[in-house]
This record gives C-alpha cells, sequence and structure tokens, in this order.
C-alpha cells in the first residue's frame, strides 16, 4: 500500500516519534510511507529523510493554501491511505484525501480534548470526519472523550493501543552521571505537562531523602521558567535539564521510576517507552496513562491536584525496592502482551484494509 502519514511538524515529540516508527516499520513489511508535515521538518523529519523517506514540510500555514498543497501532494503521489494524526492535520487534509481519491482515510487523535472545550476546532473538526473512515483513539479515555465531545459519529470511533519498540538496555558504563534514587520525566516542557507542580514534590521530598533525583528529558517553551523555579526551589543539586535527546536509552536504562505530572494527556509514548523496558511509573489521573497504569499495574496514580500524594509516591518508591521490582515486572510485561509497535502497526494495517473494503462494497 502507498500510505501517507499527515502531521502538525515533524519536530520531537510522542506522536512524531510513533509516526517515524509505523513508517520504518510499514516499510519493512513491503508498503511505501511517506510523511507530510504542516510546519517544520524537525529533527525527527530530518533523520527520516536520511533513511530514505521522502517527508515533505510546511504544507502551508493556513488551511486554504494547506489544503490546495495536500490536495496537489495526492494528487501527485495518489496514495491508498491518507493516515492523519492529530485534529490539524485532518481538519487541513481530510477533504483533499478524499477528493484526491484515498480509498482509506483514518484519524489518530493523540491527545484528550483538554478543558476548555475549544468548540470552534472540534466543529471544523467534526466537518472532517465526515471525510474519514474512522476515527482511531489511543486509549478508552481518548475514546469516550472524543464520543463526548461530538467531534465524530460514535459509529466510526474505534481504540487501538498506542505501541512503541523496546527501550534497549544501555550498558551502566554508557549511562548519565547517577548520584542517588533517580525519577524520569521524559517530554515536551509546555504548560499542559504540569512541571511546576512536580517540582514541587520532588522539594518536598528531598527534605525527608536528600538522595532523590530528577532528570528532565525535553524541550519546550517552559524550559526557562522551569529551570528558574528549580534554583527558587534550591534543587540544583537534584533537578538536571538534559534538553531535547533523539537518544534516550541511556536516561530509561540509568532512571529508578518513571514520572509524569500532567493535567491532561493521551497515551504517552514515553510511559510505554518506561514499560518496556521495566521502570515503574508514577502518573497522575489523567486519560490513558492513568488507564494504562492501573490496567499493567505498573506504578502508581495520583490525583492531579494532590501534591503530597505525589511526594509520598515518591518517597515510597526510593524506600521500597521490592514493590517497585514487582511493579517492574508487571509493567514489562504489560508492554509485551499490549503495546508493542507490531501490535499497534498490524491493527492499523487492518483497518486500512476494512475501509478501502468498505467503500469498495459502498461503490459497488
Amino acid at each position: 500500500m502507498k500510505i501517507v502519514h499527515v502531521v502538525d511538524s515533524m519536530e520531537v515529540g510522542g506522536a512524531e516519534t510513533l509516526v517515524a516508527q509505523m513508517c520504518r516499520l510499514q516499510r519493512d513489511q513491503g508498503h511505501d510511507p511517506q510523511v507530510y508535515a504542516i510546519a517544520k521538518l524537525g529533527a525527527l523529519g530530518e533523520r527520516m529523510r536520511a533513511e530514505g523517506f521522502r517527508v515533505e514540510a510546511e504544507v502551508g500555514r493556513k488551511l486554504i493554501d494547506s489544503t490546495l498543497g495536500f490536495l496537489r501532494l495526492f494528487r501527485s503521489f495518489r496514495p491508498d491511505v491518507v493516515h492523519l494524526h492529530n485534529p490539524t492535520p485532518t481538519i487541513y487534509a481530510a477533504p483533499a484525501a478524499r477528493l484526491a481519491g484515498a480509498v482509506s482515510v483514518i484519524s489518530t487523535r493523540h491527545s484528550l480534548v483538554a478543558p476548555p472545550l475549544n468548540r470552534i476546532m472540534e466543529r471544523k473538526y467534526a466537518f472532517a470526519a465526515r471525510f474519514c473512515d474512522w476515527i482511531v483513539g489511543i486509549c478508552d479515555a481518548t475514546v469516550n472523550n472524543v464520543e463526548q465531545a461530538g467531534s465524530a459519529p460514535r459509529k466510526k470511533i474505534v481504540r487501538i493501543y498506542n505501541g512503541t519498540l523496546p527501550v534497549q538496555a544501555e550498558p551502566e558504563d554508557r549511562w548519565p552521571v547517577k548520584k542517588g534514587f533517580t525519577l524520569l520525566f521524559v517530554g515536551r516542557l509546555e504548560q499542559v505537562k504540569n512541571l511546576p507542580f512536580l517540582l514541587e514534590a520532588v522539594r518536598d521530598a528531598v527534605k525527608q531523602n536528600p538522595g532523590i533525583q530528577l532528570w528532565i528529558v525535553g524541550d519546550g517553551t517552559q524550559r526557562a521558567s522551569l529551570e528558574q523555579l528549580s534554583e527558587e526551589l534550591g534543587l540544583q543539586s537534584h533537578v538536571t535539564f538534559r534538553g531535547q535527546q533523539l537518544e534516550v536509552a541511556r536516561f530509561f536504562s540509568a532512571a529508578d521510576a518513571f514520572v509524569m505530572s500532567s493535567v491532561s494527556e493521551g497515551l504517552p509514548m514515553s510511559l510505554l517507552q518506561a514499560f518496556s523496558i521495566g521502570l515503574p511509573a508514577i502518573v497522575t489521573d489523567v486519560g490513558g496513562m492513568a488507564e494504562v497504569v492501573r490496567f499493567a499495574d505498573g506504578g502508581v496514580v495520583v490525583p492531579v491536584t494532590d501534591g503530597k500524594a505525589m511526594t509520598a509516591a515518591i518517597l515510597d518508591f526510593a524506600a521500597n525496592h521490592e514493590r517497585r521490582k514487582q511493579l517492574s515486572e508487571n509493567a514489562a510485561a504489560a508492554y509485551e502482551l499490549n503495546f508493542t509497535l507490531s501490535a499497534m502497526v498490524d491493527a492499523y494495517n487492518g483497518l486500512y484494509r476494512k475501509a478501502r473494503r468498505a467503500r469498495r462494497a459502498a461503490d459497488d
């Protein structure tokens, strides 16, 4: 099959990493995948180009420009499948995909519709969803969220859990310098990640256990303010900002637990990467990450506004090696059964074909 993935950009992020991994596996399976980005090419896009993939970037920043740009690209490549990732790519490219004759048009919602509801965006998405065969939620929380927002007909909404390649453990001599019990956050440094809440919880935990460390891997608009807050909280020797990293295996290998404090979240790739290497998690009670941590019994879920609960969970993990070991085994087992890249790609490939069959039957 000729497959086009349409994304916002190919900067380093969870959905973008997922798309890159999907393309590699789909190519190995004999398909012809390409990536079209509305905005920047990004580091992941550059890497994919170096690997021989066609990656188009900056396909128009405005709706009419993008729609016409996508229509031109689709008519040139004539894809069998157009796979749209998140609302803006769906709004900009779904009508063009259908006009160009794509036989399967799929939209994946990688995140929740966070409050307050952007009604204009969701109305636009609902219109674009008419041109899609399927709307995919990456966890039950996302499926329920899309249904409640009225963003698509319920008969079109299905769930396919995110998947990822397993993180390969790195030898200890490749680990970053480690001083004590180490928490790891991997993600974009944006307001939705609620990192001030996490820093304050770490400050309170350090008062009782001075050996606790936090590594923050990622970059974003909040980095400067977070670094300043870390200094104000007296955490200079406990919190390390590692910046954007294309290779994260050494951080996952060295850390003792994964942590994420978001106020809204789908099913982050970094959580699944943590599970793949047997890293237990402490997460806030939102979206797919809480759903999966409970499902896997691979960590602890704390209320999103309860700093004392986050602090207590950190201290418990630091003190209780046997508990972490059991949660680690649970996390790794859940990953193997439910969250591998091949399981996810197989599910999407089946959905692509199902959409094609349904459309051909309707045309007959």
